[in-house]
């Protein structure tokens, strides 16, 4: 149990670095609705599932390599930049011509496929959720039963904070004017692509 509640604790405070993710997910509630949000949450979660058994496996060793590394460092930045640009075209046509429908159609499937291919599309998180997992193996001795109990509290605490923070933004959404609605799309299109510049530059000077 407290292994359980460790990962838990360790994965909220880690949400707290508010990523790309996070953004994506924010512009699918403000352009939808919380239904649409829980399917990419899902989607997010079932990422982090998949990385955090496989760096418990020991693959993210793999991607330690320099090479590995920075090519699917460029590809990660590239998808993300494309998918910063997909929403911030939408919200742009949106505000500069009102009669014209700009905003994505969000759908479930929509949502989770999307959401699934962002975040499974930065496999150096191996290297991230590695590292936590050797970590906590010297920190606190726990032996591989334990650190797959913390790695599942860690990936369910990425559920937990995504879906409060979505459904407290999706009550009062409502109120909220369509216009300010795709203004926001087009900030959340621009901190994707902010990141995938940055990542792509930090990438490029790591080699």
């Amino acid at each position: 149990m407290k292994p359980l509640i460790d990962g838990m604790l360790t994965g909220l405070f880690l949400q707290l670095a508010l990523g790309p993710v996070f953004f994506y997910i924010l512009g699918i509630t403000a352009g939808s609705n919380f239904i649409n949000s829980l399917f990419a949450i899902l989607a997010v979660t079932l990422a982090d599932y998949i990385f955090i058994v496989l760096s418990l496996i020991g693959i993210g060793t793999l991607l330690q390599e320099d090479k590995i590394k920075t090519i699917f460092g460029i590809l990660s930045s590239i998808i993300l930049m494309l998918f910063g640009l997909m929403i911030f075209y939408k919200g742009f046509i949106f505000i500069n011509n009102v009669d014209q429908i700009g905003s994505i159609v969000w759908t479930p499937a929509k949502s989770f496929t999307s959401c699934f291919i962002l975040t499974i599309s930065s496999p150096l998180t191996l290297v991230f959720w590695s590292s936590i997992f050797s970590a906590k193996a010297i920190e606190k001795n726990y032996i591989k039963k334990q650190l797959f109990i913390f790695g599942m509290g860690a990936g369910a605490s990425t559920f937990l904070f995504l879906s409060f923070t979505m459904m407290i933004l999706s009550l009062f959404k409502s109120s909220i004017p369509n216009m300010i609605i795709q203004i926001l799309n087009c900030i959340v299109g621009l901190v994707l692509i902010y990141y995938g510049v940055t990542r792509t530059i930090k990438t490029i000077k790591s080699k």
